[in-house]
């Protein structure tokens, strides 16, 4: 690929990811369903890191990190790296050990999620925040949930890499 066909690929995930936030931060939390609302962003990076592959997944993950830490309250910095670390780790299953569909994506979905709400978990009890019945009433259906809208957020992220030139990885 050119550079210019490499600036025009990623302009187009940005929008992807941007339609994504805007879904995540405006229209989702207005309809929550029982109380909780789904998140949008880790679907998105595994979608792209299935997709792109460790390196790319790695980079779209920092991109994905720093929009969340600056668009939510509350964080110290870590989603960041993080998500840049999903992202590579993501990249490189779809790689060496899963294929780049739907059920690798849900699959590295649900590993995301699982290790993200995990360590907010953890994060409640160490401050006491809750007992953990209660932050699990929280963290289980809230993975659940985004679980049910990762395959629209892939499909999103499939039509952008089929229409920007992603070639299948090895």
């Amino acid at each position: 690929m050119t550079r210019r066909d490499l600036i025009h690929k990623w302009s187009v995930y940005t929008l992807g990811l941007l339609l994504v936030w805007v879904v995540d931060a405006y229209f989702l939390p207005r309809y929550p369903l029982l109380g909780i609302s789904p998140m949008l962003l880790p679907p998105a990076l595994a979608a792209v890191a299935v997709l792109e592959g460790a390196l790319a997944g790695s980079g779209f993950g920092l991109a994905v990190g720093l929009l969340w830490e600056l668009a939510y309250p509350g964080g110290f910095g870590g989603l960041v790296l993080f998500m840049a670390l999903a992202g590579m780790v993501t990249g490189a299953l779809s790689q060496y050990a899963l294929s780049q569909s739907l059920p690798g994506c849900l699959l590295c979905t649900a590993g995301v999620l699982a290790v993200l709400d995990g360590l907010r978990v953890l994060r409640g009890l160490i401050t006491d925040a809750a007992g953990l019945p209660a932050l699990l009433q929280l963290a289980i259906p809230e993975c659940l949930l985004t679980l049910v809208w990762a395959p629209l957020v892939y499909l999103l992220f499939r039509t952008i890499f089929n229409r920007v030139g992603g070639t299948k990885l090895a």
